[in-house]
């Protein structure tokens, strides 16, 4: 049984989206739970996995009042339902976890001056810019005035404690929603006849080198912190069990558990989307729950490649949905649970949404095996860790039609379902990308329920689409990590052949990709080269918005780093300069930046001491002042 959200339309899921998410941003008056939230928003996931509306920040701006620009974007943070999934993002980086709850509160940032006083406090709002609430954040007893920190910024939560809300549940719906109206009173003094509180959560400017150090200089000065502490990457589950047994004893709500990567280098090195940091994930509380009987398992194919078990169940009633399927995420998982067939399990819907089997009550039939050949074309299988992979991915029935799906639905080829695109690739018509702009009314009219009408219809969509975006077509190859963020960024070259030589080490300096994603994404155009070639013969490309921008310029080719506290100009708007001139902001310091700016506000730290130990070890970096950055615009 469908749920009421799978029935509608991407374009009915896209605007109940927007709008739900303007009744609890903005206008703070949500009509429908987070659960069901939740719920419409992995629907609008599984229709269309790059809907622009999945990238919208919920924005807490009012149209009263003034707002100010972020020193940093303030973004979401990434979700996870399974300990799967939070493992393969924990596979990502090394060293250890700095775990929290995830407090339900309203995020702001502090800013603090050049002696420490608290000179700005503002909403996080669209991410980019925040409104202004300084006075009525000094009414806010657990938000220090000042702080021994010079120029720093300092972001956390404001919250209402359950204990305070209690006495205003009956007229208002939630201790968020409450705070979130309490926080911009138009007198800041009734801000504080709420008795609202604060977590901090994070720390700019500061050097640490750890979430842990962070942490210890903000309990130093005086600021309360949410419960954390730094874990072992085996013990990340555990901890979740643990945090979620004890969510109903602590005086204020959480929805989920926080993980961090401990270490600040390996955050610099992941990057971040235009949505979420790569070094953070939110492992979201789950939903209702019901037994039932796992009578069978059938074997997917991805279109990487990837082999997943996916259970076949009794009809279970989970968060108001009938459920029959559900993935088991990889086979090494399912055999740590102890799956069998049949088996009496847990099912658990994530979120409100996602099917998930949390536990094996009773195992009552055979353990599960792996299939020894691929179901789709018969390959031998390869168990790599916990995972299953065909050997021959690249003639993969399934996989390649869903390399062929993804880059319809990319490019914008309407027409082409699943159906018609496994009837072309069993014909033979289309066997990669290219194919599709070779194909001819009379090759597909002898295919099943192809007439006259569809066949001109869909070479004339295929022929429309012949002019693409350059971004379009870097996303359209379906390399892992190349997704619309990245393909928009590489596509500010304006030249797919620069895109091509780029090494791992010039993408990287690239502000929000990392090193690790710049890995994946080199080697991954290198795999893609035939395929690019072959699209290449029918496809031209046309130039993105701002062609040329890292391209032209005096600064053109130039990385630059900003360090300390920036005199002259905020530090986005000096970034922003450096990449208007056609040079990069850095997201970090390595032996191929090209200059390092210091601030003349002073208190540059190690990455001052870094840039120095580089030019003594030969790299090409040079240390400018402010003022000689500022020449050098001039």
């Amino acid at each position: 049984m469908k749920t009421a959200w799978e029935k509608r339309s991407i374009g009915e899921l896209e605007e109940a989206v927007h709008r739900h998410n303007i009744l609890y941003f903005v206008k703070h008056k949500p009509e429908i739970p987070d659960k069901e939230f939740d719920r419409l928003v992995e629907t609008l996931k599984k229709k269309k996995p790059d809907s622009p509306v999945l990238a919208e920040i919920g924005s807490d701006i009012s149209q009263i009042g003034k707002t100010v620009k972020h020193s940093t974007q303030m973004l979401s943070l990434d979700k996870c339902y399974n300990e799967e999934d939070l493992k393969r993002w924990a596979d990502k980086f090394e060293g250890d976890v700095l775990v929290t709850p995830k407090i339900d509160g309203c995020a702001v940032a502090l800013r603090y001056g050049a002696k420490g006083e608290l000179t700005l406090a503002a909403t996080r709002g669209s991410g980019v810019e925040g409104e202004i609430i300084t006075p009525n954040a000094k009414y806010v007893k657990e938000i220090p005035q000042k702080i021994g920190l010079k120029n720093g910024e300092v972001r956390g939560e404001i919250y209402m404690p359950l204990s305070v809300f209690k006495k205003f549940e009956e007229t208002f719906a939630n201790p968020r929603n409450l705070a979130a109206g309490a926080i911009k009173q138009k007198d800041p003094k009734k801000t504080g006849e709420y008795r609202l509180s604060f977590f901090a959560y994070d720390l700019l400017n500061a050097n640490c080198k750890t979430e842990e150090e962070k942490r210890r200089f903000l309990k130093k000065e005086g600021f309360s912190l949410v419960d954390g502490k730094r874990i072992k990457k085996s013990e990340m589950q555990r901890v979740f069990e643990e945090y979620y047994e004890k969510q109903n004893t602590r005086d204020y709500e959480t929805d989920g558990v926080v993980y961090k990567a401990n270490s600040v280098i390996e955050q610099n090195d992941l990057g971040a989307t235009a949505h979420h940091p790569r070094y953070a994930i939110a492992y979201k509380f789950q939903g209702d729950s019901g037994q039932t009987i796992l009578r069978d398992i059938i074997w997917s194919v991805s279109r990487t490649g990837t082999i997943t078990p996916v259970g076949m169940v009794d009809p279970v009633e989970l968060s108001g949905a009938s459920v029959k399927r559900v993935s088991l995420h990889n086979y090494g998982l399912a055999k740590k649970m102890g799956i069998t067939i049949p088996a009496k399990v847990l099912m658990v819907r994530r979120g409100g949404v996602i099917p998930n089997i949390e536990k094996v009550i009773e195992g009552k039939g055979k353990p599960l095996q792996a299939p020894k050949k691929c179901p789709s074309c018969g390959a031998p299988v390869e168990l790599v860790d916990d995972f299953l992979y065909c050997t021959n991915p690249k003639k993969c029935a399934v996989s390649k039609i869903g390399e062929l799906d993804h880059f319809v639905k990319v490019i914008g080829i309407d027409g082409f379902g699943r159906k018609h695109l496994e009837q072309l690739y069993e014909s033979g018509l289309v066997k990669d990308s290219a194919d599709f702009y070779t194909l001819k009314v009379e090759e597909l009219l002898p295919l099943e329920r192809m007439g006259e009408t569809l066949t001109q219809k869909l070479v004339a969509n295929i022929e429309s689409r012949k002019k693409l975006p350059l971004d379009t077509f870097l996303q359209a190859l379906g390399i892992p990590e190349l997704g619309k963020h990245v393909a928009k960024i590489l596509g500010g070259f304006g030249n797919l052949d620069k895109i091509r030589k780029l090494n791992q080490e010039e993408l990287a300096k690239i502000h929000t990709i990392g090193e690790k994603t710049a890995g994946m994404i080199v080697e991954g155009l290198k795999e893609k080269r035939p395929l690019m070639d072959a699209l290449l013969k029918h496809v031209k490309m046309e130039p993105p918005k701002g062609v040329g921008r890292l391209l032209k310029g005096p600064l053109a080719g130039k990385s630059f780093l900003f360090t300390g506290s920036l005199v002259a100009m905020e530090r986005p708007k000096a970034q922003e300069l450096v990449e208007s001139k056609g040079g990069t902001a850095a997201s970090g310091i390595s032996k191929n930046l090209d200059y390092l700016v210091v601030g003349g506000g002073g208190g540059a730290g190690s990455k001052l001491n870094k840039a120095k130990q580089l030019q003594q070890d030969g790299a090409k970096v040079r240390i400018l002042s402010e003022n000689e950055f500022i020449k050098m615009l001039e």
